[in-house]
Formats: C-alpha cells, sequence, structure tokens
C-alpha cells in the first residue's frame, strides 16, 4: 500500500484520484504533482514502481499538505474569531459563512430543527 504525506492512498485506484485522499491535494494539485514527478494519470496505486513513489513523496514535501495546512486553516479561522469579522461571528455561532440563506435550508450547518413550541408551520402552497 503507498503511504505518503502519512496517508495510506486507497488500493486500485488511478493516482490523480487517490492522491486527493491527501488534505489540501485537489484534482488540479494533484495533477500537477504527477506532472512534475513524472508519474501518469492513469496509473493503478498497486502498479506504482517504488521509484516513482519517491519522486511523489519528494514533489509533496514542497506542498503545504495535511497537519500543517489543517493547521493554517484552523489558525485563519481563529484569527476572524478573535478580530469580531462577520465571518468569525459566523464561524462562532455555527452558521453558514459563505452568504447562504439559512431562512430555509442550512441544515448541514445548523443541526436538526427544534421545534418551538406555539409556533405553527406557514401552510406551504
Amino acid at each position: 500500500m503507498a503511504r505518503i504525506a502519512g496517508v495510506d492512498l486507497p488500493k486500485a485506484k488511478r493516482m490523480e484520484i487517490a492522491l486527493t485522499y491527501i488534505y489540501g491535494v485537489g484534482r488540479s494539485t494533484a495533477r500537477k504533482v504527477l506532472y512534475e514527478a513524472g508519474v501518469g494519470f492513469d496509473v493503478k496505486t498497486d502498479d506504482l514502481p517504488e521509484d516513482d513513489l519517491v519522486r511523489l513523496r519528494r514533489v509533496i514535501d514542497t506542498y503545504k499538505v495535511e497537519g500543517d495546512q489543517r493547521r493554517e486553516v484552523a489558525l485563519n479561522i481563529k484569527r476572524y474569531v478573535d478580530l469580531g469579522a462577520y465571518r468569525g461571528l459566523r464561524h462562532r455561532r455555527n452558521l453558514p459563512v459563505r452568504g447562504q440563506r439559512t431562512h430555509t435550508n442550512a441544515r448541514t450547518r445548523k443541526g436538526p430543527r427544534k421545534t418551538i413550541a406555539g409556533k405553527k408551520q406557514a401552510p406551504t402552497k
């Protein structure tokens, strides 16, 4: 099993997809990494030779991934909260941060509905 940046890559997947299992690596970054390392996009993780794996590790070490990336994102959020910025307030209240509506929807962020006694549902048309 291939292990890069502390992450076990899934078996029998194309490298282009398998690299996205690393936090901080999306499709476009995965393609850049594979191009820089000289590895084909369609190579399966099972078929990857050891020397290609070493080249991939070397290239990915130049990127900020996994722990460093998570830490940076957490510090950015903490900075917004400490500043009292609007985005920080939304994070603190656990509401959508990027301008989505919350009158309806936003259930993933807000959690299950809390029923309020005496409040009737408006009839739907």
